[in-house]
């Protein structure tokens, strides 16, 4: 077994596999358990099939903070450009969006005159659940676009914030690796919010909340009652 110091001195981009023995491999969840509340800096993966754990350092606070600002602009940009392309998206199909809820307007359906799938502009987009995803066909670079927080585009969630800066050409070289696109980014906008970088919004649905960036021009989202359909 791993100790306690070899844990904590892992390096950022190495996994530590720890394999289990079929004598032990039954206290596998429980010892991972423990892991997960001792080293909260670290993702530790308990594989569901075979008998291993993985773990891998997680991005610092202290990275974090000293790269505020680079993710403060990435969540600017980010919102900026989900705004844009889900706006010009809507006139190229000469949509108007429901601002009570986009999901009325735009939805992974054909009936609104338009594919769930397709290309538009240079770049490929694809309805599905309660996002649009843009993918350039150029760049590469990709986004997800939120439905379900009115006219507010700018919604982050951990996976695809991560992605798009992973996939966005300004940012390289990256001023910090990210390794575990989740669990980096869940780390980075739990620290935004605590630096007052990013704060809550309100969903559409009822008892919801997002992230988005604090400096930005506020856009009211309308929540919907529990019985609307």
């Amino acid at each position: 077994m791993p100790t306690d110091q070899e844990i904590k001195s892992l390096k950022r981009g190495v996994q530590l596999k720890v394999n289990f023995g079929w004598r032990i491999k039954s206290k596998r969840e429980k010892i991972g358990n423990r892991w997960k509340v001792e080293y909260p800096g670290f993702q530790i993966l308990i594989h569901t099939i075979n008998p291993e754990i993985n773990i891998i350092r997680l991005i610092s606070t202290e990275e974090i903070k000293l790269n505020q600002d680079f993710f403060e602009k990435c969540g600017r940009d980010y919102r900026n450009l989900a705004t844009t392309l889900i706006s010009e998206f809507a006139k190229n199909y000469n949509l108007e969006i429901d601002p009570t809820l986009p999901m009325n307007t735009l939805y992974h359906t054909n009936k609104f005159g338009y594919e769930p799938i397709g290309e538009f502009n240079g770049w490929r987009y694809a309805f599905h659940g309660i996002h649009c995803a843009f993918t350039n066909l150029t760049s590469g670079q990709h986004i997800e676009v939120p439905l379900n927080y009115g006219l507010e585009f700018g919604q982050l969630n951990p996976y695809f914030f991560v992605r798009f800066i992973e996939s966005s050409e300004k940012y390289r070289p990256l001023p910090v690796q990210l390794f575990c696109d989740y669990a980096d980014g869940k780390r980075i906008l739990e620290e935004m919010l605590e630096l007052g970088k990013f704060e809550y919004v309100n969903s559409n649905w009822p008892n919801e909340k997002g992230i988005v960036i604090s400096d930005r021009e506020k856009v009211e989202v309308p929540v919907r009652s529990s019985n609307q359909s």
